[in-house]
């Protein structure tokens, strides 16, 4: 099945992006858990924990820097980063979005948190300052597509930024590290707290699942094609996911430009969703947003498929943009995609009814033209008054 042509569209113009000159990121219209909430519910609906860095995008370059030379950029932005690229994605689509992480009690710390609980609506009771820090640094030079990133780090606090007894949520993201136990993983599964896990590459090469210990308390496992065959041993992703449902209920595996392949070992349901082309600015992000839209389907009980698509779709609406958390498409964008494929000559029936179930999500349309784009904060501009 081929999917809809997207609409070509670019996150920030030529001249670079736009402040938001102070103006708070509109809460999401939609609330996509709206008819299962109950006055029992967890006071949260996704609780994670991380490192925030301050990113530091320049966009608009020709190439990449040459070694003894200058380049200078068209554009430059400036956003949290790191676990708050999730994080953003997850409060984007509506889910209410609790964050334990340390911020430095430098510019870039109190930049960085505002930026998430003013201007995102992201819970961060659970996160701390720490005195006398210096705030992660990423520096992402987008080019061709692809991205160059330089960061810089001093030593973490010495307490982990995680509390010992998280908060009760309905869903959890974790990154899981090969040899590593996170307490915290174990303390909200007990709690019902349903664990969603990426990975990232196992630099020991041993590729050993056994090493992902807290794997055991996950619910669905989201690695790529790469990490999902090495640690399978097999040839095939799709194979590969079939053999991860022996460690994880749910496994889905992303296939980059072939889309997404998830299967479910508790029901024997499998879904594929070819990936939507479009013209990719940055890939910044968009493993994470991939990840929110897959969440956010489960915790709307959608079926498999509908939690594939909305997955994929989310994030390939994010590499059209600049930027990892400023790039995380809302109900908004998605509405807008929506309408403007429908829209479009010779699209296939059958690749829109892959889609049909947004029909009765996304917003009313409000005047607002497509491609969308999303203002771009930058650090230098003060609130006014």
């Amino acid at each position: 099945m081929t999917t809809p042509t997207a609409p070509n569209g670019k996150g920030a113009s030529p001249q670079g992006p736009s402040s938001r000159a102070g103006k708070p990121y509109r809460r999401s219209q939609v609330d996509p858990l709206a008819g299962l909430r109950t006055p029992a519910d967890p006071p949260w609906d996704v609780y994670l924990t991380g490192t925030v860095f301050l990113d530091i995008i320049f966009t608009g370059l020709d190439s990449a820097p040459v070694r003894g030379t200058e380049s200078w950029a068209r554009g430059m932005g400036s956003s949290p980063g790191g676990v708050a690229n999730m994080a953003t994605a997850l409060a984007r689509l509506g889910l209410k979005t609790s964050l334990a992480a340390a911020f430095g009690d430098d510019h870039y710390g109190e930049y960085c948190w505002d930026a998430l609980e003013h201007g995102e609506g992201i819970d961060l009771s659970p996160s701390r300052t720490v005195p006398d820090w210096h705030s992660p640094v990423t520096v992402s030079m987008a080019y061709e597509g692809e991205r160059t990133m330089v960061s810089h780090g001093h030593e973490p606090p010495p307490e982990e930024p995680a509390p010992d007894c998280p908060p009760r949520a309905r869903a959890a993201v974790a990154s899981l590290e090969p040899g590593k136990r996170a307490p915290w993983i174990a303390q909200a599964a007990s709690k019902g707290t349903r664990i969603f896990a990426d990975v990232g590459w196992d630099d020991t090469g041993a590729w050993d699942l056994a090493g992902l210990a807290d794997l055991e308390h996950c619910e669905a496992f989201l690695p790529n094609a790469q990490e999902a065959m090495r640690y399978t041993g097999t040839d095939c992703p799709r194979e590969a996911a079939h053999a991860l449902t022996e460690y994880v209920p749910v496994a889905v595996v992303t296939l980059g430009a072939e889309g997404a392949y998830a299967v479910d070992g508790r029901t024997g349901e499998t879904a594929v969703v070819p990936a939507i082309a479009v013209e990719a600015l940055d890939p910044t992000g968009a493993g994470d947003v991939f990840v929110a839209g897959f969440v956010t389907g489960t915790l709307a009980d959608w079926p498999l498929a509908d939690r594939l698509a909305l997955a994929g779709l989310t994030a390939a609406l994010s590499v059209q943009e600049f930027g990892g958390s400023l790039s995380a498409p809302g109900w908004a964008e998605i509405g807008a995609w929506w309408r403007k494929v429908q829209s479009l000559d010779r699209q296939d029936p059958e690749a829109l009814r892959r889609y049909a179930f947004l029909a009765d999500l996304v917003p009313e349309e409000q005047g607002r033209p497509w491609p969308l784009r999303r203002a771009v904060p930058t650090i230098g501009f003060r609130r006014s008054a």
